[in-house]
């Protein structure tokens, strides 16, 4: 057990004060801290040699909702030519999210092989305690010296660390939704249309177990059965890729009339894939996790389901929701909560 004695005497202190001024002062350190933040981004992007937005090699939830977005407003806000942005990302979502924003690209993959990369990455999580990339690592400064050298040239660098401060206070509950849509520009993506086989009606699916979806016996029943419902309306995509971007499992039972991509994907082009596929589907189905974020971000309904209620944040479902509604498309993602096993 933790006694108050063996807490640290300042965290005792905010303890006595009124909630109202805790959640003050923390707004109060919260625009010291971006006013910082502010001035190192005009820093950044001051004269005119081109910067390098990234490495993003984290979530792919957070690099939708967040990274992107960011990264729009600050060449807005500090008025950065599309040509002087160079964004570095990883398995193609640099030329699938970002050519609106950008005038070049790198992919991480190109650099090192898929096997280096995933063992360097994991290095990184644990450095970091967390895969958010909180602060630089010798694998971000490895891949910035890559770009540098291909370049050929001086460069600023963007890290996505700035960002992860700048939003912090939202996450914490310090501030307001409001906050995060100060500093975020949100858009819909235009995923690109790739040549592949697939029939002009389809559904893309993907079910993965995480957090909120945990792999148990209902749950894969239940996959079973959304899956072999949908194949009997239309042609099923599925989006299990076989190729490892992330912690999750995938968990999408083998249905009959159910097709794969599995012969299109390759470490480099797996998220350029995907979501040329999303993009080009009539809805969305699968597990609530950022990847979801993808469809309504292409203008393609999503139906999504979980099982845990506190295995997501509120945070962000709320602030996804806010972004559709505010473009006059809430419609475009459900998020459905599965009884639990044996409730009535």
């Amino acid at each position: 057990m933790t006694h108050d004695r063996d807490q640290p005497v300042a965290a005792r202190a905010r303890q006595l004060l009124p909630p109202s001024f805790r959640r003050a002062a923390a707004r109060f350190v919260a625009a010291r801290r971006t006013t910082a933040i502010e001035r190192q981004l005009a820093s950044i992007a001051a004269g005119d040699a081109p910067i390098v937005a990234g490495p993003w090699l984290g979530e792919v939830g957070f690099e939708l909702l967040y990274w992107i977005p960011f990264l729009r407003w600050f060449t807005e806000r500090f008025h950065v030519s599309r040509d002087r942005l160079i964004v570095v990302a990883r398995g193609g979502s640099g030329d699938a999210w970002y050519s609106s924003i950008a005038g070049r690209t790198y992919d991480a993959l190109t650099f090192m092989t898929a096997d280096e990369f995933k063992r360097r990455n994991a290095d990184r999580t644990d450095r970091l305690g967390e895969q958010k990339q909180i602060a630089e690592t010798p694998l971000d400064h490895d891949l910035l010296a890559f770009v540098r050298r291909s370049e050929g040239r001086a460069v600023s660098a963007l890290h996505p660390a700035l960002m992860f401060r700048l939003y912090s206070p939202y996450w914490w509950g310090h501030q307001p939704l409001d906050w995060v849509r100060r500093y975020a520009r949100y858009s819909l993506l235009a995923p690109p249309d790739l040549p592949a086989d697939l029939p002009p009606d389809y559904t893309a699916v993907k079910f993965y177990f995480n957090d909120c979806f945990h792999d148990t016996p209902a749950n894969r029943r239940f996959v079973h059965r959304v899956v072999e419902a949908l194949g009997k309306q239309r042609p099923v995509i599925s989006l299990s890729t076989g190729v490892t971007v992330d912690e999750h499992d995938p968990c999408e039972p083998d249905v009959a009339g159910m097709r794969g991509v599995r012969h299109l994907l390759s470490p480099q082009n797996n998220l350029l894939v995907q979501s040329s596929i999303v993009g080009g589907a009539r809805q969305f189905v699968g597990t609530y996790g950022g990847f979801a974020y993808l469809a309504p971000l292409c203008g393609v309904p999503a139906v999504t389901y979980y099982s845990e209620p506190g295995g997501y944040s509120m945070r962000h479902l709320d602030l996804i929701r806010d972004v559709l509604m505010s473009s006059g498309r809430s419609d475009l993602l459900e998020v459905v909560e599965l009884p639990q096993e044996g409730a009535s």
